[in-house]
C-alpha cells in the first residue's frame, strides 16, 4: 500500500482547509490536503461576514479572491412585515473590515484551491478518509480513491476541516448534541431575471415570516441568487410534495419577494439539510484539531459559519506551526477556550433570535444607534471584542434590552 509522510494532513479543501494550508505552506511545512469531492462542487454557506477577510488577507489569499469580482456585501437587511432593520458594517462598534462578499461557494472554494495548487500545495481530490490511528505521537490515516484503492498518510498533525462531513467526530466518536434548537433549511439557486436595478437587487436580505421561520435572499454578481428557508424541522416537513413543491409554496409566504421569485425555474432540485446545528465533545486531541463545522455549527441566520471556519483554521495552523518548531502551546486555553468564547457569543444571538428577543430589538419603534453599532460588530464577526457590551454581557444583555423595548412599547400604547 502506498504511504506518504507529511508534517500536517488537512482533511477538507474548503475555506477552512485552504486558510490552514496557505498558512502552513507559507511557513515551510510539508502538508497534504485530502478532499472527498471534486471541485467545483456545490456547498451552502454563501454569505460571508467581515471577520473572515482578516484571515484571507493574513495568509495571502485576498488578491485571487478580489480578482473574481464577487458581489460585495456591506451589511445585511432584515424584514418583518412592514418593518425594516438594516445593518451597515461601516457603522459598527469594533474596528475591522467594513465589507465582505456574497459568493457562489462552488466558484469561491475553487478559486482558493486553484491558487493553492498554483503555489505548489498538494491537494488530492476525490479521496475519502476511512480510518485514522494514532501511535507514537503520529497519526496514520487511510484513504480511498474513487476506484476504491487504499493508501496511507503519516502525519504529525491532522486538521479536520471537512465541514459537514465531520470526519474525525465520526471516526473518533466526538459527536455531541447541539444546544441550538432543531432547525432545518431548504434552498436552491435561481437565475434572477426579475432582479431590480440598484441596491434593492443586490442586497442580502432575511425576510422573517414567523418568529422561527425566515427566508434568505443572497444575490450573486453572476446573475444568480441563492434563495432558501430556515425553520423548525417539523414545520418545513409539513409542506406537501417533493422539495420543489415545498419551496414553491413557501415562497408565497414572503410578501416582499413573492413576485420576484415565484414560478422561476430552479437551477437544481431544492436541497434540504435537517437539524443543522452540530457540536463536538472536544475541539482538539493528541495530534489532531477540529476546525469550522467539524467542530461547531450553530445556524445560518447570522452567516457565522465561514468566519468561524477561517478563524479556527488560522489559529490552529499557527499553533501547530509553533508546536512543530518545538514551542510550548496551550491548546485548551489558547484554542478551545478561545474558539468556544466566540461560539458562545453567537450561540446567545441564535437562541435569542428564535426566542424573539433579538427581533424585538431589531424592529423596535425607536432605534438606539449605540446599541445597533454594538450588535452590528457582532454580526460582522468581531465576537472576541470585550469592549463591546453585547459581547462581554451577551448572555443577559439581549434579554434585558428586549424587556426594556417591551416596556417602552407598552408605555407608548398607553400614551
Amino acid at each position: 500500500m502506498k504511504r506518504e509522510k507529511v508534517d500536517v494532513l488537512i482533511i477538507g479543501a474548503g475555506p477552512s482547509g485552504s486558510v490552514a494550508a496557505s498558512y502552513l505552506h507559507n511557513a515551510g511545512f510539508s502538508l497534504k490536503v485530502v478532499e472527498k469531492n471534486k471541485f467545483p462542487r456545490f456547498v451552502i454557506g454563501e454569505s460571508l461576514i467581515p471577520r473572515c477577510m482578516d484571515h484571507f488577507e493574513a495568509v495571502g489569499l485576498m488578491d485571487c479572491l478580489k480578482a473574481k469580482n464577487f458581489e460585495v456585501k456591506t451589511g445585511a437587511r432584515f424584514l418583518q412585515g412592514g418593518k425594516t432593520c438594516e445593518f451597515d458594517f461601516s457603522k459598527k462598534h469594533t474596528e475591522g473590515w467594513d465589507w465582505t462578499w456574497q459568493v457562489p461557494r462552488a466558484d469561491f472554494d475553487k478559486t482558493l484551491t486553484d491558487e493553492l495548487t498554483k503555489r505548489g500545495v498538494d491537494i488530492a481530490f476525490e479521496k475519502e478518509v476511512t480510518a485514522v490511528e494514532f501511535m507514537n505521537g503520529r497519526s496514520m490515516t487511510t484513504i480511498l480513491d474513487k476506484e476504491g484503492s487504499p493508501s496511507q498518510i503519516e502525519a504529525d498533525y491532522i486538521i479536520d476541516s471537512s465541514g459537514f462531513g465531520r470526519v474525525l467526530p465520526r471516526l473518533l466518536d466526538l459527536e455531541k448534541p447541539s444546544e441550538i434548537p432543531r432547525h432545518s433549511s431548504i434552498f436552491t439557486h435561481v437565475r434572477d431575471v426579475r432582479r431590480p436595478e440598484g441596491w434593492e437587487g443586490y442586497r442580502i436580505t432575511f425576510d422573517i415570516v414567523s418568529r422561527e421561520t425566515w427566508f434568505w435572499v443572497i444575490p450573486f454578481s453572476n446573475g444568480y441568487t441563492s434563495i432558501g428557508y430556515v425553520g423548525p424541522t417539523e414545520y418545513l416537513e409539513s409542506f406537501e410534495g417533493n422539495s420543489t413543491c415545498r419551496l414553491r409554496e413557501m415562497i408565497k409566504l414572503s410578501g416582499h419577494y413573492r413576485d420576484r421569485f415565484e414560478d422561476l425555474p430552479y437551477e437544481f432540485e431544492p436541497r434540504m439539510i435537517k437539524n443543522m446545528a452540530k457540536s463536538a465533545k472536544k475541539l482538539y486531541g493528541d495530534g489532531f484539531v477540529l476546525t469550522g463545522n467539524s467542530a461547531e455549527f450553530l445556524d445560518p441566520v447570522f452567516s457565522s459559519g465561514v468566519a468561524f471556519a477561517t478563524e479556527s483554521a488560522h489559529l490552529a495552523a499557527r499553533m501547530i506551526a509553533q508546536e512543530l518548531r518545538g514551542e510550548i502551546v496551550d491548546w485548551e486555553k489558547d484554542y478551545s477556550q478561545y474558539i468556544l468564547e466566540g461560539v458562545n457569543v453567537f450561540s446567545s444571538y441564535v437562541k435569542e433570535w428564535y426566542a424573539g428577543n433579538l427581533q424585538k430589538i431589531f424592529f423596535a419603534d425607536t432605534e438606539n444607534t449605540v446599541i445597533k453599532s454594538q450588535i452590528c460588530a457582532v454580526l460582522a464577526g468581531y465576537v472576541w471584542d470585550k469592549t463591546n457590551p453585547f459581547v462581554k454581557n451577551h448572555y443577559r444583555l439581549i434579554g434585558t434590552v428586549a424587556h426594556i423595548t417591551d416596556l417602552e412599547k407598552e408605555a407608548s400604547a398607553k400614551a
